[in-house]
């Protein structure tokens, strides 16, 4: 389908918010050469609207792994004003707290794996990571253990963009230019089976990871490190799920030294690969996990790290955890959060993302003969398809051509996929249904069925 044409009152006010987008504001990621605008103005369901009038199906999320519970629920508006009328902030500085932010506390407690069972709230996902390595390298220092100071993540992870985060983050555009980084933070290989034979030879890529992983422990030191951070499924690395047995070795030889495994769940936590932590059905058995986007439906900004007892205990007992937000535990967010676990069970939707991940297996697969198409990969409602210049080599496509295809799919067919690297990911509201997954991913099939391996997108027939 191609996009209507805008009425000329619509058109005069979106194009007023263009300019004055160019001229104030500095989005996420902003990069001059992308000129492109699209003003979003209005949600309902998974349709957005922009402000040209343009309706486009949401196939990211919000744009961003987002959005569970889809946008515009007027339950959540009306849960908003009723906090609002009763509390609208108050601190939770020292012995101050709130009724939601205790019950929200004590919900993520009977959701989370066993024994994790302590929360600390944040803003989002790169402060819930901060957190979390700022509990584990104080949680060695408290025990006697003050060299423990390194933090081990994986090269195509993101986990953040805020100075330790982003440090973590295994994009290295994150830390160009704007050095000295954390010190301390190694970076190993991640489970990326589409180029195992590149990354691991002829080896079994768990048997390669595990050993690589021992080789980094011994050169550093085991006493030398605080914790590992990992994405239960890598995400921005293009949905990568590990083998297996690659997180129980890892966390395996975790233990055996004494270093914690923090599960970044920011993307995959509450129902969005199937299960309210995915770390769970990995078999990961994280000491700490971090959260954020679908915790509160993306309605306001809301994250935490939660935590075992015996790191909470040992953080706020021996001299406190003098560490903390001004929105820690915002009643209004934890109102909304409580809301959106709510419906996240009521409606099933973390069953409700396996059934779109099935639609959207269906629907992608024509996609795999296509010449500039290397590898599709669903898990739950996640999916990446990975575009290559060579099928044969494998050779990366140029991430500028993947943004054109993503922008072809918005402008041709009205549909937000998002790009990311060489991937074109989606990452849909749970509430999608058969129909808007079959059109969201027809529409990836049919600009995929016009891009050359050169990156060119022919024009539509």
């Amino acid at each position: 389908m191609s996009i209507g044409t805008p009425t000329p009152m619509l058109t005069a006010s979106a194009r007023e918010l263009e300019d004055l987008d160019r001229r104030h504001l500095i989005r996420s990621m902003h990069r001059g050469d992308i000129t492109d605008r699209a003003v979003i103005v209005r949600g309902k369901g998974c349709n957005v609207w922009d402000a040209r009038g343009n309706e486009l199906l949401d196939a990211a999320g919000g744009g961003v792994w987002h959005s569970p519970i889809g946008h515009g629920r007027e339950e959540l508006a009306e849960v908003a004003a009723k906090q609002i009328r009763e509390l609208e902030y108050f601190t939770s500085l020292l012995e101050f707290s709130n009724d939601k932010a205790i019950r929200l506390a004590a919900r993520l407690a009977e959701l989370a794996p066993e024994g994790i069972d302590r929360v600390a709230f944040c803003s989002g996902g790169s402060e819930a990571v901060e957190t979390a390595i700022k509990a584990a390298r104080l949680y060695h220092h408290r025990r006697g253990e003050a060299d423990r100071t390194w933090i081990l993540a994986r090269h195509y992870s993101f986990h953040g963009a805020t100075y330790g985060s982003g440090t973590a983050t295994g994009f290295p555009p994150m830390q160009f230019g704007v050095g000295p980084n954390l010190p301390h933070v190694e970076k190993l290989s991640p489970p990326y089976l589409y180029r195992a034979k590149d990354l691991y030879g002829d080896k079994d890529p768990t048997d390669f990871l595990v050993e690589e992983l021992e080789q980094t422990i011994a050169r550093i030191g085991p006493g030398n490190i605080a914790a590992m951070i990992g994405e239960p499924i890598m995400a921005a690395g293009g949905v990568l799920t590990p083998p297996p047995d690659y997180w129980p070795r890892v966390r395996a030889v975790l233990r055996r030294h004494g270093i914690l495994l923090i599960a970044d769940e920011v993307v995959t936590a509450f129902g969005r690969t199937g299960a309210w932590f995915d770390s769970a059905q990995r078999d990961m058995e994280p000491d700490l996990i971090t959260t954020a986007k679908g915790i509160a439906g993306g309605y306001v900004p809301l994250g935490a790290t939660l935590m075992t007892d015996e790191i909470a205990d040992t953080l706020i007992n021996n001299g406190g955890f003098f560490h903390g937000y001004t929105f820690q535990g915002h009643p209004l967010a934890c109102a909304l959060g409580l809301a959106t676990l709510d419906i996240v069970e009521r409606e099933g939707l973390a069953a409700k993302a396996l059934t779109i991940g099935d639609w959207f297996r269906s629907a992608l697969a024509p996609a795999a003969a296509f010449p500039a198409v290397g590898d599709i990969r669903v898990e739950g409602s996640l999916a990446a398809l990975e575009l290559v210049s060579d099928r044969e080599t494998r050779m990366p496509m140029d991430w500028g051509p993947v943004e054109q295809v993503a922008f072809e799919i918005r402008r041709t067919h009205g549909v937000i996929a998002r790009p990311y690297g060489q991937m074109i990911v989606l990452a849909p509201p749970l509430i999608m249904d058969q129909g808007q997954a079959r059109r969201a991913a027809g529409a990836v099939v049919e600009v995929l069925s016009r891009l050359g391996a050169d990156g060119r997108i022919a024009p539509a027939k």
